[in-house]
C-alpha cells in the first residue's frame, strides 16, 4: 500500500541519511527553512495518499463483496438439505418400485404385491453401473419413461377389467378412449368431462416425467457409490435367485422373487400377436356362412306375415335375476309382467345366452347376436362390418317381404354400420322427436323410445310387415338419475321428464357406491322390462313376435368379480305356433329363465333361430 511504503524507508536510504545529512538536532542554517517546508509538503502528500488508499481499500472490499455469492439455503441449512435429498431419493425408489409391481387388476392392489424383489430393478442396476455418465443418463431416462408408459397401460388395464371384464389391447383399444370421453360428457357434463380429460393428460405427463427423473436420480446414486452399489446389486441378485429356487414368499404368501413387469410386457405382446393372427382366422370364419346362398323364399318362411322385433335391453344380465340384492325386485317385475302378458293373450319362453362382451361395448354383443359370429374385440367388429356376412335384419330384408328399421336412441353421430346390418331406415336420437332431458348417458327414457317407434313405424299402416331392431338404453350405467313411468297421455315430446330428471340422484353418488349401484341398477332393469311389456300389451297384435335380451352383464362392481357373462333372452308371441317351433330348445316358460335353463353362446342364436323358423342352409 502507498502509506506503508512511504513510512518504511529502505536500508540504503537510511544509511545515506546517516552519513550525509546533517543531524536533526543541529540543522544547517542554509537548509533549515527549506527542509521544514519539504517535510510539510511530504506529510501533506502522505496524508492525502493515506486517505486515497483507505478509499481504494474500501472500494475493493465492496467489489469483492458484490462478486462473492451469498450462501444458498443448502449451505445455510445443510442438515435439512441432506434430509430433503434423501427423501427425494426414497420417493424416487418408491415410485419405481410401485411402477414395477403395479398389478393389472384392482383386486390385486395389496401391500404384499409391492414387498417383493423385482428382477427388472436388478438387471437395470447391472446395466447402468457398467455405463459411462452420458449413456447412463440417457439409458436411465429411457427406462424411466418406458416404465411410466407401462404404468399408464396398467392403469388402463385396471379400468378395462373393472368396467369391461377384459384386459386393454394396446393394438386396437386406443380408439375406444374417445368413446370413454363421450361417456364422461354424457354422464357428468361437458365441463366435467373437459376438466377430467385435462386432469388425466396432466397426470400421464407427470407420471412419464416423474419416472424418468426418478430413474436418472437413482442411476446417479449408483454411480456415486459404485463399489457399494455393485456389492448391493450382487447381493440382491443372489437373494432373487435363491428366492426363486426355493420358492420363498413374503408375509402374505406372495413370491419374493418377482418379474412382474416383464410378465406384463409379455402379456401385451402376446395379445398383439393374437390380434394379428386372429384377424386372418376371423376373415375365413366370416366367409363360412351356411345361409349365405339361401334363396330368399327359403329364409324364415314360418315367420312370414309377422311383425318381428329384436330388442336389446342395456346391461340386462344374469346378475339382475340371481343376485340376492337385486333379484327380489327384478324377479317380482318379471313375474308381474309375465302375468300381464298372459292376461293380454301372450306367452313367453326364456333361456340364457353367453355374451361376447361384459360391462360395456354393447355393439360387440349386438353384432354377435345378429351375425352368428363371436365378436369379442374391436378388431373383429371392424372386420365384420367390412364383410358381407348375413345378419338377422339382412335376412328379413333379403326376403323382400319386410320393411326393416332400427330404433337406436344411443346413436348420436353418423352410423354407417346401418347399411351392413340391412336396415332400410334407422332412427337415431335426433330422429325421435325427444325434447326432454338426458338421463346421464341415456338420451331418453325407454317409455318414450317405444312410443316414438309406435308413432313413426309400428302404428302406421305399412305395405309390408315390420322387422325392427330396438335398443333400450335407460339401464345404461351410471344408473342415475333414473326415469319413471309417466301416464301415457302426458308423454308428449318428453319434457314431462324434466322434473323427474332434476329430482334424480347424482351419478357420482351411485356409480362408485357398490350397494347403491346394485340397487339403482336393479331399478333400471325393472323400468326397462316394464316399459317394454307395457308397450307390447298395449300395441301388440296376433302377428307380433318379440325377441328381447340383454346385451351384456353390468360392470363387475354390480355383477361381482366372478360373475358369468350370461344374459336372459325371451321369445314372446300370441300365436302358439311361434313358441311351438322352439319347443325343443327346452327354455323356461315365462320371462324368468330358470337357473338351469339351457345356456348357449350368443353367436349360436342366429343359426338356431333361422333353422327353427324354416330357413334352409345353403353354404
Amino acid at each position: 500500500m502507498p502509506l506503508f511504503t512511504r513510512m518504511t524507508p529502505s536500508t540504503d536510504a537510511t544509511t545515506d541519511a546517516t552519513t550525509e545529512a546533517p543531524s536533526a538536532e543541529t540543522p544547517s542554517p542554509e537548509t533549515d527553512n527549506s527542509a521544514t517546508e519539504a517535510q510539510a509538503v511530504t506529510e501533506a502528500t502522505d496524508a492525502t495518499d493515506g486517505v486515497d488508499a483507505d478509499t481504494d481499500a474500501n472500494s475493493d472490499a465492496d467489489a469483492d463483496a458484490e462478486k462473492t455469492p451469498k450462501p444458498d439455503w443448502r449451505t445455510r441449512r445443510p442438515t435439512a438439505a441432506r434430509n430433503l435429498s434423501w427423501a427425494i431419493t426414497a420417493l424416487s425408489a418408491l415410485l419405481v418400485l410401485v411402477a414395477l409391481q403395479l398389478p393389472a387388476t384392482a383386486d390385486q392392489l395389496r401391500l404384499s404385491e409391492f414387498l417383493r424383489l423385482p428382477a427388472e430393478a436388478i438387471v437395470a442396476a447391472v446395466v447402468l453401473l457398467a455405463m459411462p455418465r452420458r449413456p447412463r443418463v440417457i439409458t436411465a431416462a429411457s427406462m424411466g419413461v418406458f416404465l411410466g408408459a407401462l404404468t399408464v397401460v396398467n392403469l388402463l388395464d385396471m379400468g378395462y377389467v373393472e368396467f369391461l371384464g377384459r384386459h386393454f389391447n394396446v393394438m386396437v383399444d386406443w380408439a375406444l378412449l374417445g368413446d370413454a370421453q363421450s361417456y364422461l360428457t354424457d354422464s357428468i357434463g361437458t365441463v366435467g368431462s373437459i376438466v377430467t380429460t385435462i386432469g388425466v393428460i396432466v397426470l400421464v405427463l407427470l407420471l412419464l416425467v416423474g419416472t424418468g427423473l426418478a430413474t436418472v436420480r437413482l442411476s446417479n446414486l449408483l454411480a456415486r457409490h459404485n463399489a457399494g452399489a455393485t456389492k448391493a446389486t450382487l447381493i440382491a441378485g443372489t437373494v432373487w435367485i435363491t428366492s426363486m429356487s426355493l420358492g420363498l414368499t413374503n408375509f402374505a404368501g406372495a413370491p419374493m422373487a418377482s418379474n412382474h413387469a416383464t410378465a406384463i410386457v409379455e402379456a401385451h405382446v402376446q395379445r398383439v400377436g393374437d390380434t394379428i393372427r386372429d384377424e386372418a382366422v376371423f376373415r375365413k370364419l366370416a366367409k363360412n356362412d351356411p345361409f349365405a346362398k339361401t334363396p330368399p323364399d327359403q329364409l324364415v318362411p314360418d315367420l312370414r306375415g309377422k311383425d318381428v322385433i329384436f330388442t336389446f335391453i342395456e346391461s340386462y344380465g344374469r346378475s339382475a335375476i340371481e343376485d340376492p340384492i337385486m333379484s327380489p325386485g327384478v324377479d317380482k317385475t318379471l313375474a308381474d309382467q309375465t302375468q300381464a302378458l298372459t292376461d293380454a293373450g301372450f306367452a313367453a319362453k326364456s333361456g340364457w345366452l353367453t355374451s361376447a362382451t361384459y360391462g360395456g361395448s354393447s355393439w360387440l354383443g349386438h353384432s354377435t347376436f345378429l351375425s352368428g359370429l363371436w365378436i369379442s374385440t374391436q378388431q373383429r367388429y371392424r372386420t365384420l362390418v367390412d364383410s358381407d356376412r348375413l345378419t338377422l335384419p339382412e335376412v328379413f330384408r333379403r326376403t323382400g317381404d319386410y320393411r326393416v328399421v332400427g330404433v337406436m336412441p344411443g346413436v348420436q353421430k353418423s352410423w354407417p354400420e346401418a347399411k351392413f346390418y340391412g336396415l332400410e331406415k334407422n332412427y337415431a336420437a335426433k330422429d325421435l322427436g325427444y325434447k326432454g332431458p338426458k338421463f346421464s348417458w341415456s338420451t331418453m327414457p325407454d317409455q318414450y323410445t317405444l312410443e316414438a317407434y309406435q308413432r313413426l313405424e309400428h302404428g302406421r299402416k305399412q305395405a309390408k310387415p315390420l322387422m325392427s331392431e330396438i335398443i333400450l338404453t335407460s339401464s345404461h350405467q351410471p344408473w342415475a338419475p333414473l326415469p319413471k313411468t309417466v301416464p301415457q297421455d302426458e308423454l308428449g315430446d318428453g319434457t314431462v321428464f324434466n322434473a323427474i330428471q332434476k329430482a334424480g340422484k347424482d351419478p357420482k353418488d351411485v356409480l362408485y357406491n357398490g350397494p347403491e349401484a346394485k340397487a339403482e341398477y336393479g331399478k333400471s332393469i325393472q323400468y326397462s322390462v316394464t316399459s317394454l311389456i307395457d308397450w307390447l300389451t298395449r300395441y301388440g297384435t296376433d302377428n307380433t313376435v318379440l325377441v328381447f335380451l340383454g346385451d351384456h352383464q353390468p360392470m363387475s362392481r354390480v355383477s361381482g368379480s366372478n360373475a358369468s357373462r350370461d344374459v336372459p333372452v325371451s321369445v314372446v308371441a300370441k300365436d302358439p305356433k311361434i313358441l311351438d317351433k322352439i319347443a325343443d330348445w327346452n327354455w323356461t316358460d315365462g320371462l324368468r329363465p330358470a337357473h338351469d335353463a339351457p345356456v348357449w353362446k350368443m353367436d349360436a342364436f342366429r343359426d338356431k333361430f333361422l333353422t327353427a323358423y324354416g330357413s334352409t342352409p345353403h353354404p
